[in-house]
């Protein structure tokens, strides 16, 4: 999965051009180590460009940079979601120079009530106006990550330096935050940049300028390289007012683990593994389907050989069931046999199914229908009656005070076809 990942700038204007990196790797968690200590050898594609003229990817990815985050520790409120946010207010009142009103709210991942959490504070009304930018240039932001993140407790700092040469700037991570100052002599003291143990990086325009201040080498790290090690973050800031909906969460959970799956090269067994039991269904099923359309046809040529050998002045046939049904009736005609359409037959029936002997006040036959009037039976008998006449091929139902049994016709047809050729000669 591409994924290009888009530093917002700290006033989105129209006409201002983005730096970007396309990456393959940019999926959260990726690495497990701190991924500012890690410089990928191979520098990503990267470049800038107008927000509408940016390279299409499978997901983007808004970086907030540094300058427009500060970084807060606060103890979670057991307090139901709903309320969180206002309780977060009251917490961060007193340390915020603006109204929490205008502020965007972010808790790590994996925050729990009670617990200790590191909480992302920037300006609402710019990052709405950033992401509102994006989708209007049919951009749909999907994650929205910190360039730079608190280190876990105990970690060693580290220091990164960005810019120019004439607007130099530093960015301090450590397990008490984020600190991003200029880079000037008077702050170094009060930074404590000696106790920097991990290795300092820059961006190519002000590593010379980083060693020579801080009198020790610096490892070059190109813009691009630290957006993509920002999007390996499980961070996500589209939090609270920015949340979607919890399907729309779930889907886009989903999509990215999906997508992780199907480009990761670790995966690649699974992979070939399932598209090997896919075939291997597909494969089943064809056969399993051409042995039922070889069953199915040789039933039919048995239907059309026994109407042939039956009739056998039948010449063409073309519907072997229809063509059944008009031969049986021309016979019976013929033979003057008595089907299990005709009155007598449905009266026999009804006479064996009843346990007492019970006479209708009126009997009414048309169109192989028998009506029965005035004939009410007590449950249980009428019970019996249902019963015997669904074995003998019969369907009854009771209107009123008459029961009204007809035969079915694939059943009829059946015992017509038997009595008439038990009948012939």
């Amino acid at each position: 999965m591409h994924s290009l990942i888009v530093i917002l700038a700290p006033v989105m204007q129209p006409g201002d051009e983005l730096s970007y990196a396309l990456s393959s790797s940019a999926s959260p968690g990726l690495l497990e180590a701190d991924a500012d200590s890690v410089v990928e050898h191979a520098l990503p594609e990267h470049g800038s460009a107008l927000l509408a003229l940016l390279p299409r990817a499978d997901e983007v990815v808004a970086v907030v940079p540094a300058r427009s985050l500060s970084w807060h520790r606060v103890v979670l409120p057991r307090v139901n979601s709903a309320r969180l946010r206002i309780a977060l207010d009251g917490l961060l009142e007193d340390r915020l120079l603006e109204e929490p009103q205008g502020l965007h709210f972010a808790l790590a991942p994996g925050a729990m009530p009670g617990q200790t959490v590191w909480l992302a504070v920037c300006n609402r009304a710019w990052l709405h106006a950033a992401l509102h930018a994006f989708e209007a240039a049919g951009r749909r932001v999907a994650r929205v990550v910190p360039e730079h993140t608190p280190l876990p407790d105990g970690s060693p700092a580290t220091l990164h330096v960005f810019g120019s040469s004439d607007d130099a700037w530093m960015v301090r991570r450590a397990d008490d935050g984020v600190q991003t100052l200029p880079f000037e002599p008077a702050v170094f003291a009060a930074l404590d940049l000696d106790g920097v143990a991990v290795q300092p990086t820059a961006e190519p325009a002000v590593s010379a300028l980083a060693e020579e201040a801080l009198g020790r080498p610096v490892l070059v790290q190109h813009t691009a390289q630290g957006l993509v090690a920002a999007a390996r973050s499980r961070w996500d800031l589209a939090q609270f007012d920015l949340t979607s909906t919890g399907g729309t969460r779930v889907a886009r959970r989903l999509a990215q683990g999906w997508a992780q799956w199907a480009a990761s090269a670790a995966w690649r067994p699974a992979r070939w593994g399932l598209a090997a039991l896919l075939l291997a269904h597909l494969f089943g099923l064809n056969a399993w389907a051409f042995k039922e359309r070889s069953a199915l046809q040789a039933k039919r040529a048995e239907i059309r050989n026994q109407l042939v050998q039956t009739f056998p002045k039948v010449a063409l046939v073309v519907d072997a069931p229809v063509q059944m049904e008009r031969e049986v009736a021309a016979l019976r005609q013929a033979t003057g046999a008595v089907s299990s359409l005709d009155l007598e037959p449905m009266l026999a029936t009804v006479a064996e199914n009843l346990s007492v002997a019970r006479v209708p006040s009126a009997i009414e036959y048309a169109s192989s229908e028998l009506t029965l009037k005035g004939f009410q039976l007590p449950a249980a008998e009428a019970n019996v009656l249902t019963q015997g006449l669904t074995a003998a091929g019969y369907a009854s139902r009771v209107d009123g005070d008459s029961w009204v049994i007809r035969a079915r016709a694939k059943a009829g047809l059946r015992a017509d076809k038997l009595n008439v050729i038990g009948a012939q000669p």
